[in-house]
């Protein structure tokens, strides 16, 4: 596996014009895309991708996944997706991402648990060793990095009493 950056950042991507909705934003779905997207950039490192699917017969789904916007997009605007992992054991992983602007600031979170399946079940198998070392690695590396304060939110109505 290549050296692994802390957190791992995708290439650029750019708002398309499909996926402004008709409040002239970025829909609601689209993040998820752009969030995907990056997701597959860090896939690709610990050597997760469509290569590995195809040739395999293993790939990942996702379980859950906790998505938070901040700040809305536009049509053309450039972003990056960052991807921590936080977590894994020997058939799923537990990551955390972050959309921002080309400028900087943050637009939006996903925290994610994503499992490992073969797809002759499908279901969920182990990681075989050469991904786990991967995995192992790219964990190591972000070991150093602090804890996302918005990871591990939950989501419900907050009550005054």
């Amino acid at each position: 596996m290549a050296e692994t950056a802390s957190p791992f950042v995708s290439r650029v991507i750019e708002v398309e014009k499909d996926w402004i909705d008709y409040n002239g934003h970025l829909n609601m779905a689209y993040y998820n895309v752009i969030f995907d997207r990056g997701g597959d950039d860090a896939s690709e490192l610990v050597g997760l991708g469509a290569a590995y699917a195809r040739e395999r017969r293993l790939t990942t789904y996702t379980a859950e996944v906790h998505v938070c916007y901040v700040r809305e997009l536009h049509l053309g605007d450039k972003v990056t997706v960052t991807f921590q992992l936080l977590d894994h054991d020997e058939k799923r992983f537990h990551a955390y991402q972050e959309i921002r602007h080309e400028d900087g600031w943050l637009a939006a979170t996903s925290e994610s648990l994503t499992l490992h399946v073969d797809m002759a079940g499908p279901k969920v198998a182990p990681f075989p060793p050469d991904i786990l070392a991967n995995m192992e690695a790219m964990q190591a590396a972000h070991a150093a990095l602090p804890r996302p304060e918005r990871a591990g939110r939950s989501i419900g109505i907050k009550r005054k009493t």
